[in-house]
């Protein structure tokens, strides 16, 4: 055929036509079958993405790294989630990368790319097609409210076998760590409030209470110097005193808010006797002070001594019949108005009172007391069936019930831990005494003997810097004994919204508020009959227990705080329990329930279980 009838011919026209078009349909067809494969290859590599930096995330819990470097245990774990979900060669991919990075609010961010190679598209010279995906994890919280009630008896100043440092050290870390979690992980307009009550024998919780929620008089073991009507007939002295040397000057007067401590000190550094008569030297440094209550204040004078010795001269002078007088020991009704502030609502404010308790029953002398911050319960009583517990009667049980002014069966009394005479006991030895004892002898007081512990003061719900928190877990001191019920009773009380505080622990705006009570012990109950705490001297004030009850003493703290617990829970707190160096016993397992309790027995595990906590409390999801 001639190329004139070739071109003629409309046969030939088709076959160019169709020729021509062969390669662009090549290429549509083929790209759409490697573009195919990209996208499920980019799909399944998001996917392991977000798997990788949500593994990490979780692992990484509350610990605080401030280097923005993803711990390496921590990338391990997200890593192996990772290849799991796209290993090496999917969808014949290669050259496939993850990495992650810890962003300034503890978010985990990632970066995942790999090339797909191409089937089609390479005759075009289209070797690979690259995807690339990014991806982030975070923990993120709602309004919170946690209230850490916390042990520290004098057993947290142990140190767990393993550790390097005491109990007390290692729980300031953990929960400054904690902390800088929690605030690192919230957004903006979100919440969090902090709130502590360290407990032991018993709280400190007067200076955040109103004064019209505390007594104005109250009943404490106590001694009166009573005349018994009774004579003898003694030697009568006479007595002189003579300056030899060194100065003694007046200090100049001043008002305060308490008697300041004396810090004169006195020596004998010489003495002789003879038929009737004995003579000694005696050196005074230091400054005595004199105070006398002036409305709220206190004038204070005094003495001032520097190496100031004088010599003490007694003499037998005849006979007199004398009258014989003894201490009382009884409960004895003090004036405590004067620790209220200026108004109903305002704070308490403490202070110190001098009882005629020290000295001698022929001179008795003012005895210091002192309110600390701790206090005694409000009315209670002996209960014997706890599953029918009467909160009209078991005030102190009831967490929410707000003082009554008018009736002061309702509200809470000062622990002064000087006037707790514990009758009859004597250093040798002794009994108790519920009735009155009429003797010379000193019984023991709870305050000599380390028997009347006052933590440090509890801390109201507050937004707290980071500063703040590490100024008060480092306050705190251990001492006392561990008495779990009060701290449960007064952790729930702080943290309650409908309840002594409700006006505070509302939620805010129309915006619900998680509540979170953290309980740590490092040990069981520990109940001392000797101890003056939350309900007087146990023996002798028979508040909520007596020696004839039906429980022990310590049956008797763990029945209410059991109850307490429960009560704690009904108002929809969630209670996390934490045994640190110690064995977990039932009744704290139940108390916090099934996934709600850790036992921690070292430092390791105690932020392990911190760590469970608040990746509990937020919410971990992908953001990016």
């Amino acid at each position: 055929m001639s190329k004139n009838r070739l071109f003629q011919d409309r046969r030939g026209n088709t076959f160019v036509i169709l020729a021509a078009a062969l390669a662009p349909m090549l290429a549509l067809v083929g790209g759409g079958i490697d573009m195919g494969r990209s996208y499920i290859s980019e799909t399944r590599l998001q996917q392991a993405c977000d798997a990788g930096v949500l593994a990490s995330r979780k692992a990484l819990g509350s610990a605080v790294v401030t280097n923005g470097i993803v711990p390496g245990e921590v990338s391990v774990i997200g890593n192996r989630f990772f290849n799991a979900n796209f290993p090496y060669g999917s969808y014949g991919t290669k050259d496939r990368k993850f990495a992650m990075t810890l962003e300034s609010d503890y978010s985990i961010s990632g970066t995942a790319s790999a090339d797909v190679p191409t089937t089609i598209m390479r005759i075009f010279g289209q070797m690979v097609v690259p995807v690339s995906v990014a991806c982030q994890a975070k923990l993120n919280f709602s309004n919170t409210d946690v209230m850490m009630v916390l042990d520290t008896t004098g057993s947290m100043a142990d140190t767990n076998p393993g550790d390097s440092a005491p109990k007390i050290s290692i729980l300031r870390q953990v929960v400054k760590n904690f902390h800088a979690q929690l605030e690192g992980s919230k957004t903006a307009g979100v919440r969090i409030r902090y709130g502590f009550v360290p407990y032991s024998t018993n709280v400190n919780v007067g200076y955040l209470l109103k004064s019209q929620w505390m007594v104005d008089k109250a009943s404490y073991e106590g001694r009166v110097a009573t005349d018994t009507g009774q004579t003898q007939t003694v030697t009568k002295y006479k007595y002189s005193y003579t300056p030899q040397s060194g100065t003694q000057s007046a200090i100049a007067g001043y008002t305060a808010a308490a008697c300041p401590g004396n810090t004169a000190t006195s020596q004998m550094i010489a003495y002789g006797s003879g038929s009737g008569w004995e003579v000694w030297d005696t050196r005074v440094n230091g400054t005595a002070y004199n105070c006398a209550r002036a409305g709220s204040q206190v004038n204070v004078t005094g003495t001032q001594y520097s190496n100031y010795v004088y010599r003490t001269v007694k003499q037998a002078d005849g006979t007199e019949t004398k009258r014989i007088y003894k201490w009382n020991y009884k409960g004895v009704e003090l004036d405590v108005s004067g620790f209220k502030g200026s108004g109903n609502d305002a704070l308490y404010k403490g202070g110190t009172i001098w009882p005629q308790m020290a000295g001698t029953p022929y001179a008795t002398a003012k005895l210091s007391a002192t309110f600390k911050g701790c206090i005694e319960e409000r009315d209670t009583y002996q209960i014997s069936d706890y599953d029918n517990v009467d909160l009209s009667r078991a005030i102190d049980l009831d967490i929410d019930r707000v003082p009554d002014p008018s009736r002061p069966g309702t509200q809470w009394r000062p622990i002064l831990h000087e006037v707790s005479f514990l009758r009859a006991m004597k250093p040798t030895g002794g009994s108790w005494s519920k009735a009155a004892k009429l003797t010379d002898e000193d019984y023991l007081q709870a305050s000599n003997y380390g028997f009347s512990a006052c933590p440090s003061r509890a801390h109201k719900l507050a937004e707290m810097s980071s500063g703040e928190v590490a100024s008060y877990v480092d306050g705190l001191v251990a001492e006392g004994s561990t008495y779990h019920d009060i701290g449960m009773i007064w952790g729930g009380r702080l943290l309650s919204p409908t309840g002594l505080f409700a006006s505070e622990n509302a939620d805010l705006g129309r915006i619900p508020t998680s509540r979170h009570m953290i309980f740590l012990t490092d040990g069981e109950t520990s109940a001392l009959d000797v101890s003056y705490g939350s309900y007087g001297v146990e023996p002798l004030s028979e508040r909520r227990w007596s020696p004839t009850s039906p429980y022990t003493l310590t049956q008797t703290l763990e029945k209410r705080f059991t109850f307490a617990c429960n009560e704690v829970k009904k108002k929809n707190i969630t209670v996390w329990v934490i045994g640190f160096g110690t064995q977990m016993t039932d009744m704290l397992k139940s108390c916090a329930g099934n996934g709600h309790w850790f036992q921690a027995n070292d430092a390791d595990q105690l932020s392990d279980a911190f760590d469970s906590i608040a990746k509990s409390m937020g919410d971990l999801r992908i953001v990016r």
